[in-house]
């Protein structure tokens, strides 16, 4: 296996040739600094145009970086051609074959993996076209004995026994997508790269095939970088997630810090589903601040960070759905008019407009309570769920050793323990 590393990598495209007019060239990814360690699942997240899948074509080898250097496992690899640098890629599209079987879908990779002389190119011919003759007549090549017996493995691992002899266009969706894995698989590569592996597929089928991603993850333990714009995918199949904007990188953590603690206000619109509540505030004495009329005075890491901001007392405050709940009505809790109820089966989602400054928030609820648009409800306001974030959009620095954790939040599958 192999750790990841880009440093200060670059991409910018040649403008395209126009008559009579300057162009400049087109930046997709700007000094961009990652590493990911031997063996974690990475998950890239971010807005169409940000420079995700151009991020794994650049270690795929399929473009050139146009400054910068990646490297995999300590080599450097922008220079190689993309069979020399080990890594495997699943494409969106599956990009089979589609005149070849199931099988032979899953060993081309491993038929082209060493050059072959005429001799050892006869053998590997005759052992395929004698298969379907009694034992006595077959041909054997040992070099094709060890790429069904991996096909064999592969096929099961991943329950295509059954579907070998197929074309694709036999297959359904999903079939087709575990034969891309099983491609890039059977390779035994030492990084996998996915490209919204699972964006074709119905709702049902794409949890149950991220479930067995993940599995197959844990299990082989090979590095992996995959690109989503799927929220559940995101928070529940990475070890990491790396959020992207205009091509460069807003932040990295854990899915749990990425929710909970987001740098700035891109990374607290763009993680979590629905999207944090932002709301104008000021900062008042006491760690108190002040909304509207009401004043409120935060608890936990954040009235630390609170205490020690010494810039402006203008700043946005985020609270996510789940840090709204309704409550009786007091002085202290916010009215608000219900604009939209969304019955989720397990929860409810109201989006509710602040009587006090007019402010659009959404909260979730109990599934048991009857509401209808247009019906006033009070909210309390959970003191550890405040995040604050200043003028420039950037959260207040969080104070060291603050627990991320201390509200609840998604959980992460854990590295895998003989990695």
């Amino acid at each position: 296996m192999a750790d990841v590393r880009f440093q200060q990598v670059s991409k910018t495209y040649p403008p395209r040739p126009s008559a009579g007019r300057q162009q400049t060239g087109v930046s997709v990814l700007q000094n961009l600094d990652l590493s990911i360690d031997d063996g974690e699942f990475l998950v890239l997240v971010g807005p169409s145009g940000c420079g995700k899948s151009t991020l794994l074509r650049l270690l795929a080898g399929l473009e050139q970086p146009s400054a910068g250097e990646i490297f995999v496992g300590g080599r450097p690899v922008s220079r190689l051609r993309p069979s020399a640098r080990d890594v495997a890629m699943v494409f969106q599209s599956y990009a089979l074959y589609p005149h070849l079987s199931v099988a032979d879908n899953i060993s081309f990779g491993l038929r082209r993996s060493t050059p072959r002389g005429p001799v050892a190119q006869l053998q590997d011919s005759l052992h395929r076209l004698s298969r379907p003759l009694p034992a006595a007549l077959q041909l054997q090549s040992p070099r094709e004995q060890r790429i069904e017996q991996r096909i064999a493995e592969v096929a099961a691992s991943l329950e295509l026994e059954a579907l070998l002899s197929r074309r694709p266009k036999e297959l359904s969706g999903g079939q087709k997508q575990r034969v891309a894995l099983g491609r890039a698989i059977a390779r035994q590569p030492a990084v996998f790269l996915m490209d919204e592996p699972l964006s074709n597929l119905d709702a049902k089928l794409r949890t149950g095939t991220r479930a067995q991603i993940v599995a197959l993850q844990r299990r082989l333990g090979t590095t992996t970088l995959y690109v989503t714009h799927d929220q559940v995918e995101a928070m529940t199949m990475g070890h990491r997630i790396a959020v992207l904007n205009a091509g460069r990188l807003q932040q990295l953590g854990t899915p749990m810090e990425l929710y909970q603690w987001p740098a700035n206000l891109f990374v607290a619109q763009f993680i979590g589903s629905p999207p944090m509540n932002l709301l104008p505030v000021t900062l008042r004495s006491q760690g108190q601040i002040q909304l509207g009329e009401h004043r409120f005075v935060p608890e936990g890491a954040s009235a630390e960070a609170l205490n020690q901001w010494r810039g402006p007392a203008e700043l946005m405050a985020g609270l996510r759905p789940e840090h709204l709940r309704l409550a009786p009505a007091t002085n202290r809790n916010l009215s608000a008019e219900i604009c939209h109820v969304e019955a989720l089966g397990n929860e409810q989602l109201l989006t509710c407009r602040l009587h006090d400054g007019s402010h659009l928030v959404q909260v979730r609820c109990d599934p048991q309570r009857s509401l209808q648009p247009g019906e006033t409800v009070h909210l309390a306001v959970e003191p550890q769920g405040w995040r604050f974030f200043d003028g420039h959009g950037d959260a207040l620095p969080r104070p060291r050793g603050a627990n991320t954790g201390e509200t609840g939040g998604p959980s992460l599958p854990p590295l895998s323990a003989d990695k």
